[in-house]
């Protein structure tokens, strides 16, 4: 198999003169960006780092990171990329827990590099930061060097850090056999033709923005670069440079619906939508496929740890539905708590979601977490923590995670499928639903609702009511919030409204009983 360092050789061989980076006014063909791309592969070399090193980059989307992201792979060393939004804290844990060599930056995370006691010492890199401190990655650019790649398959190409929402983020590491693997079949599950051009807007320190980068550029794509997500500005970009595939969070599709100029910009270039890192409610669903009418619209269901679980190439079609397993991959649904990959539940119930681990696109364990690796890798497979249900057509309903169903009175509510219900109103702009403590039921079923029109507590209650669903799943306590609380991706941060952390000041002041 090739690695990723050859796999970008052999398109600058196919496509050269073809468009392959743009970041404002830059705009790179394969043959122009493969000399950047070897001059700071052997810059990195001149800083020290050397093949299996890891170099920590907290970097918003630029030409830049993208050019870094590839010299790494040509380098061999492993690049460590984590959220630009990091805390002084945070950065000195992953530079101890990665044991990092070196460090790059830009002006959005300067402060905490500057705040961090664990980078002090180690080389640092800028990226645009006016730091006395830094060497400006320009000067890495500087060299004339032969791009010849020193890392294999079997080498590490970057190493993930998972979000921490319960403990300490885990180290995710992934060979580059993986991440081509990913990648091929991220070309394969969305059908993308040669020449595809995407927004690069999901972040290079996720899973959803590596995979559009690599993917672009096995198909002699371009990659858009998009550093700070702004509606205006990527409705523009989708337009100027003919955009043919977006690949987004579900926020960010709802914003960009919601904008003044999204009536006014031309999407027909848009061909193929896909989300993924949360679910999409049924009501924006059904707008997205109005506005956009794509040939194909894709719910990619996976995680950092093993890219694709499974696909729906036709979300819009049955909503709600993950699919099947993906290409590289073979799912189960076994009863939660079990811990066995044998205890398969019946078709219809609910139970955890587990994935072979002898897929092309697994990884093979924590970065030493044996404790995690206990917990989560059972006999071959590897345990989502996500709760799911097949249903007799064989089709995967991914309906939350273990941690957040919410069991009230002894019966078990599905917050995803409330939240589907209430996204059907026409005034419900927003909805997230938790369970808060309640000395009577031990869990009462409350509904965050951001409205975009006149709506009441009532009318919310009747519609639950009229739509079907059961009366212990029908929200007890409605919440009218201004917002609510999300990741810097855009997913749902369900577990501080579950915890009670939710800033007051950003709600309205209704919260009704029902």
């Amino acid at each position: 198999m090739l690695d990723l360092g050859r796999s970008f050789l052999a398109s600058v061989a196919r496509d050269p003169n073809a468009v392959a980076l743009v970041d404002g006014d830059l705009q790179l063909t394969y043959a122009e960006w493969l000399p950047r791309v070897a001059a700071l592969a052997d810059g990195l070399h001149r800083v020290g780092l050397k093949k299996g090193d890891r170099l920590v980059t907290a970097l918003q989307n630029t030409a830049d990171a993208a050019t870094l992201h590839w010299a790494c792979q040509f380098t061999g060393v492993v690049i460590v990329p984590i959220n630009w939004r990091v805390t002084p804290d945070e950065l000195d844990f992953v530079l101890d827990d990665a044991e990092g060599t070196a460090l790059v930056f830009d002006a959005s995370s300067e402060d905490a590099v500057k705040g961090s006691l664990r980078a002090a010492g180690m080389p640092w890199i800028s990226v645009e930061a006016n730091c006395k401190d830094a060497i400006d990655i320009a000067e890495l650019y500087q060299a004339q060097a032969d791009a010849m790649p020193v890392a294999g398959p079997d080498d590490l190409s970057l190493m993930f850090y998972t979000s921490g929402t319960t403990a300490k983020p885990k180290g995710v590491p992934r060979r580059h056999q993986a991440e081509r693997a990913a990648a091929l079949a991220h070309v394969a599950q969305n059908l993308m033709p040669q020449g595809e051009r995407t927004l690069g807007v999901m972040p290079l320190y996720h899973t959803m923005g590596v995979r559009s980068l690599l993917a672009v550029m096995l198909l002699g794509g371009r990659f858009v670069c998009l550093p700070r997500f702004d509606v205006k500005t990527a409705l523009r970009l989708i337009e100027d440079h003919a955009i043919s595939s977006l690949y987004l969070v579900p926020t960010l599709y709802h914003d960009m619906l919601a904008h003044e100029d999204f009536v006014t910009t031309d999407i027909s270039s848009v061909r193929r939508l896909g989300f993924a890192g949360a679910s999409m409610t049924d009501g924006l669903l059904r707008r997205l496929n109005v506005a956009f009418k794509p040939d194909l619209f894709v719910n990619h269901y996976g995680s950092s740890e093993v890219y694709t679980f499974s696909i729906n190439q036709k979300a819009s079609l049955k909503q709600g539905s993950a699919g099947r397993a993906g290409l590289n991959q073979h799912l189960r649904i076994v009863t939660v708590g079990s811990g066995d990959p044998r205890a398969e539940v019946s078709v219809g119930q609910e139970g955890e979601i587990i994935a072979t681990l002898a897929g092309d696109e697994a990884f093979e364990g924590y970065w030493r977490r044996p404790e995690s690796d206990a917990k989560a890798l059972r006999d071959g497979w590897y345990f989502t923590g996500d709760l799911g249900r097949v249903d007799s057509d064989g089709d995967l309903f991914v309906t939350g995670r273990v941690d957040d169903m919410i069991i009230s009175g002894g019966e078990n509510v599905s917050p995803v499928e409330v939240e589907s219900c209430l996204s059907l109103l026409p005034s419900v702009s927003e909805c997230a639903v938790v369970g808060l403590p309640d000395e009577r039921w031990g869990n009462v079923v409350t509904a965050f609702v951001r409205r975009s029109g006149p709506l009441t507590a009532d009318e919310i209650d009747s519609h639950c009511q009229n739509s079907g669903l059961a009366g212990y799943k029908r929200p007890r306590r409605i919440i009218f919030v201004n917002d609510l609380p999300k990741s810097p991706v855009g997913k749902l941060l369900r577990r501080v409204l579950a915890a009670g952390k939710y800033n007051p000041e950003t709600t309205d002041a209704s919260a009704v009983e029902k």
